[in-house]
């Protein structure tokens, strides 16, 4: 499998070369030559059929640089959590994706992303500094993903203030070879002193660097996974429409997976794209013109993105055309009130508990369902546990939420930062040190 880069100017990168780099030389995003079908009679046996063996699919599709039976093992460590897909009400379903470590969708990606890298880093005998840039749970999962991996050394952006208090307890508790770096900005100052670090060459040719965030190839390809396998879930409860798929979307790399997936093969109607405020995308859908904001502070963090990085890809694989894009796409924004309402409104009508980005989801889905003449089964990925946003939740539906164990033990866990500004200078000179 042979990658490219959106910028056109980096071609014919090998697997290992994309997700070591993360960043193309360039300064674009890493996107495959071609989509590998899933084979046909693999899809008609997607309920039949367990979460690995859909990995293992979609795996060896893109890699052949690692034995099958050391890929078979990788699968196996990294997907060691269920991944449930729960009927709400109607036709409404909830793909919970939160069941790992970090109880976080990211777990996915973090997990599988931090051992194939250090496969490719023991086969070279390589050592590797990661650099990624957090709005919330990227930064918790990564650094539970790359703990003590052997050669790698890990340094997490996240935006002082800005993300939950469990979430900052979750990815500055950890020490050893995770470093925590606390920005006095917003995510978008952190992803763009992240991608200023990837791209300087003077830095990298001092201390080679590479992303774990969903700007590396290797964080995506494990999300198309759980596509095919909510499909096959959909298919057990006795319903094979295709469905609607909503994300919950921020940095866009979890939609831009599931288009992935569809390319590969999946059986779905539409992808909703579900927005907070923050939602130059779904303009771009409507008007075919994209135009960077600043990012807005919501209660739904980890979406909170005005530049949106897998944009880039999205925008390759349609051609730049934004007609083609709205045949797939769909957007819709959700503002903190109506999140809110959301949370509410479920709970006391089903019981059932969302944390803020699932209710973006669920608000998504229903605006959008009002509109669907053919009742199409409709999909919500739940991102994240609602424990790790009980300060929002909680106030809401007047009822205590429980921390799970894992959560419990963060809590306790002493917090190990280093404060840096959002001048790239600075951030540069507290890089150097780890020298």
């Amino acid at each position: 499998m042979l990658f490219h880069s959106t910028n056109r100017k980096i071609k014919n990168a090998s697997l290992p070369e994309a997700i070591l780099q993360g960043l193309a030389p360039d300064g674009g995003l890493f996107l495959p030559d071609s989509f590998p079908q899933f084979p046909r009679k693999f899809l008609n046996k997607l309920g039949a059929v367990s979460f690995r063996q859909i990995a293992g699919i979609g795996a060896k599709n893109f890699i052949n640089e690692i034995p099958d039976r050391k890929l078979d093992s990788i699968i196996k460590e990294a997907f060691n959590f269920s991944v449930p897909l729960c009927h709400l009400r109607d036709q409404v379903y909830i793909l919970e994706l939160f069941h790992g470590p970090t109880m976080a969708f990211k777990d996915f990606g973090a997990r599988f992303l931090s051992r194939i890298m250090g496969y490719f880093l023991r086969r070279g005998n390589k050592k590797l500094n990661i650099i990624v840039a957090t709005s919330g749970d990227t930064g918790s999962a990564v650094a539970s993903g790359f703990f003590k991996v052997p050669g790698i050394r890990v340094f997490i952006l996240y935006p002082s203030g800005k993300v939950s208090p469990l979430q900052e307890k979750q990815l500055t508790t950890y020490g050893h070879n995770i470093i925590a770096l606390e920005v006095k900005g917003t995510f978008d100052d952190c992803q763009r002193l992240a991608k200023q670090a990837l791209g300087d060459k003077d830095l990298n040719h001092r201390m080679q660097f590479s992303s774990a965030n969903s700007i590396n190839f290797g964080r995506l390809l494990p999300q198309s996974f759980y596509y095919f396998w909510a499909i096959g879930q959909l298919r057990k409860l006795g319903n094979h429409q295709k469905p609607i798929v909503v994300v919950p979307s921020g940095n866009f790399g979890n939609l831009f997976a599931g288009l992935m997936a569809k390319k590969m093969g999946l059986p779905v109607a539409k992808f909703i794209a579900a927005c907070n405020s923050n939602n130059v995308v779904q303009k771009y859908l409507k008007t075919g013109k994209f135009v960077a904001k600043k990012s807005k502070h919501t209660i739904s963090n980890a979406m909170d993105v005005g530049n949106p990085s897998n944009f880039a890809r999205m925008l390759e694989i349609y051609g730049h055309d934004h007609n083609k894009m709205g045949k797939d796409v769909e957007a819709f924004s959700v503002n903190d009130a109506d999140t809110k309402k959301t949370i509410q409104k479920i709970y006391k009508e089903t019981g059932y508990i969302c944390d803020p980005h699932t209710a973006v989801g669920l608000t998504a889905a229903e605006r959008y369902g009002k509109t669907d003449k053919s009742k199409s089964p409709i999909i919500v990925l739940s991102t994240a546990h609602p424990a790790k946003f009980k300060e929002v939740a909680e106030p809401i539906i007047h009822h205590r939420i429980k921390l799970p164990k894992q959560l419990q033990a963060a809590m306790k866990k002493k917090k190990q930062v280093i404060k840096v500004s959002k001048n790239y200078q600075d951030l540069k000179n507290t890089l150097l040190k780890f020298i």
